[in-house]
C-alpha cells in the first residue's frame, strides 16, 4: 500500500481563517483528471443523482476527568454498547495519545459525582487495548452525562478548543457520534438548495462514528448505524437508472455497503456494522464519494480504493500533499468521481 506524505493540517475550522464554511478547497479526481475549485461550486460537479449524507450529529464526547492519584486527564467516550456499557479511550494527561498503562478495575472519577470503571479491553476483553468497555455508578446514559459536562474531542493539530456548534454538520439531527463526520462539515444551506436545484436529492443515513483511530494498521470498530427504506430505495433506483451514488463520506460508504447484498441491491437495515472495505469486498453501491483528507492509515485507503481504484486515490493524495491542501477535519475536501 501506498504510504503518502503529510501535508499542512488545519489547525481551526475555515470560519476562524477568514473562509466561508463552503470556501474551503475542493480537489474533483475523475479518470480523465483532476480540477481543483471550492466546495461552493460542488453541485456543478454533480449530475442527477442520489447523494448520500450522514445525519449523525456530534455529541461532546470529551470528558475531563479524575484518576486515583489525583491526575486529571481527558476521557473520550467512543460509544454505548447494547446492554449500556461505555467504550472509551483514557488519554495522556497532555492528551498526546492513549493511556495504556491503566489496568481492568481502574476507576476513573468523573464530573457529576459519577464512578466509571474500566472492565476489560474492547473489542478484544483478552488483550490490552486503547479502548476499554467501562461501566458507569451510578448507571446514567452517556449522552446525558455528555451534554452536561462533556466538550468536544480534539486532537494536538487543533490550535484551541473548538465550540460545539463549529463540529456539527448543518443537516444533523441524530445526537450519536463522538467525532464529526467531517466529509459534510462544508455544506451550506446554499449548496443544498443549488444541489436540489439541480435534481440532486439528498438523503440520509445514519451512521454514529466512534474515537478516530491513531493506529496504523487497526480495523475501525463496530459502528451503530441505519439505512431507512427511503434512501435504499432511492439508492437502487438511481443505480437501475445507471446514475452516480455519491456518499459524503467514509461512515456514508460504510453504512451503505454495509446494507448493500450481493446481488447488489440495498435493503432497509439497522444494527451493528465492522465491516472493511478492500480487494476482497469492493463497493457494490458506492459510485461516487466525497471525503476530506485524513492520515492515510490501511482501513481508510482500502475503504478510498474500494470505491475509487488504487490509481486514482494515489494520484489524488500525491496531488493534494504537493498542492498543500489541509487536513483533518476542518481542512479540504476531494470528490471522487471514478
Amino acid at each position: 500500500m501506498t504510504t503518502f506524505a503529510m501535508g499542512a493540517e488545519a489547525s481551526a475550522p475555515p470560519e476562524r481563517r477568514g473562509l466561508a464554511r463552503d470556501g474551503v478547497r475542493l480537489m474533483a479526481v475523475r479518470p480523465g483528471g483532476i480540477t481543483e475549485t471550492t466546495f461552493r461550486d460542488l453541485p456543478e460537479l454533480l449530475e442527477p443523482g442520489d447523494l448520500v449524507v450522514n445525519t449523525s450529529a456530534t455529541l461532546p464526547a470529551r470528558l475531563d476527568v479524575r484518576r486515583a492519584d489525583g491526575i486529571r486527564a481527558p476521557l473520550h467516550v467512543s460509544t454505548t454498547l447494547d446492554d449500556g456499557d461505555w467504550v472509551v479511550e483514557l488519554r495522556r494527561p497532555d492528551n498526546d495519545g492513549p493511556d495504556r498503562g491503566v489496568e481492568p478495575g481502574t476507576v476513573l472519577d468523573l464530573p457529576g459525582g459519577v464512578r466509571l470503571r474500566l472492565l476489560e479491553g474492547f473489542p478484544d476483553p483478552a488483550r490490552a487495548s486503547r479502548l476499554w468497555r467501562a461501566r458507569p455508578d451510578p448507571d446514567v446514559p452517556a449522552a446525558e452525562l455528555l451534554r452536561r459536562h462533556g466538550t468536544p474531542i480534539r486532537y494536538g493539530h487543533l490550535g484551541a478548543a473548538v465550540p460545539l456548534a463549529d463540529a456539527q454538520n448543518v443537516y444533523a439531527t441524530e445526537p450519536g457520534s463522538a467525532e464529526n463526520a467531517s466529509a459534510g462539515r462544508p455544506f451550506t444551506d446554499r449548496v443544498l438548495v443549488r444541489l436540489m436545484a439541480r435534481g440532486v436529492p439528498v438523503v440520509p443515513v445514519v451512521l454514529h462514528a466512534g474515537v478516530s483511530s491513531p493506529e496504523l494498521h487497526e480495523p475501525p470498530m463496530a459502528e451503530r448505524y441505519r439505512v431507512p427504506e427511503v434512501t435504499a430505495r432511492l439508492v437502487d433506483a438511481t443505480r437501475e437508472a445507471g446514475r452516480r451514488v455519491v456518499a459524503v463520506g467514509t461512515t456514508v460508504t460504510r453504512a451503505l455497503e454495509t446494507a448493500t447484498g450481493e446481488d447488489g441491491v440495498t435493503r432497509p437495515a439497522a444494527g451493528w456494522t465492522d465491516l472493511v472495505l478492500g480487494p476482497d469486498r469492493p463497493a457494490r453501491a458506492v459510485t461516487g464519494l466525497l471525503t476530506g483528507l485524513h492520515a492515510p492509515d490501511a482501513s481508510h485507503l482500502l475503504l478510498l480504493e474500494a470505491v475509487a481504484g488504487r490509481e486514482l486515490v494515489d494520484e489524488a493524495y500525491a496531488r493534494a500533499a504537493a498542492s498543500g491542501y489541509l487536513w483533518h477535519e476542518f481542512g479540504d475536501t476531494m470528490l471522487f468521481l471514478p
